[in-house]
């Protein structure tokens, strides 16, 4: 029932480049370039989220979802919801304490 696949690559070189990289360029086209970034980044968590609870919740496709699938789904959703943001918040965590290394390093 689970399959693995290649779907969830969201480490891939792929990504628009980052405005950092464009040195000098306009700051209208920076912000755009950000922007288009992040819509990337949520699409692809979607599409993520909805693979994984497909997945789990999903035995028999029918005309309507019954109870105990849109249960599954709903808490699916909200789980994976929770771990997202709990990843986010460690890996700000982990940038903060790096900086404040690099700067006590440097002084």
């Amino acid at each position: 029932r689970s399959r693995r696949g290649g779907t969830g690559n969201t480490g891939s070189g792929m990504d628009a480049p980052s405005a950092a990289g464009l040195g000098g360029a306009d700051p209208q086209l920076q912000r755009f370039i950000e922007v288009e970034t992040q819509k990337q980044r949520f699409q692809q968590l979607v599409h993520q989220m909805t693979e994984l609870c497909w997945e789990k919740c999903m035995d028999k496709p029918g005309p309507k979802l019954d109870s105990r699938a849109e249960t599954c789904f709903v808490n699916c959703v909200e789980r994976f919801i929770d771990t997202s943001q709990f990843i986010l918040n460690r890996l700000e965590q982990t940038q903060k304490s790096k900086s404040a290394f690099s700067e006590s390093l440097s002084d």
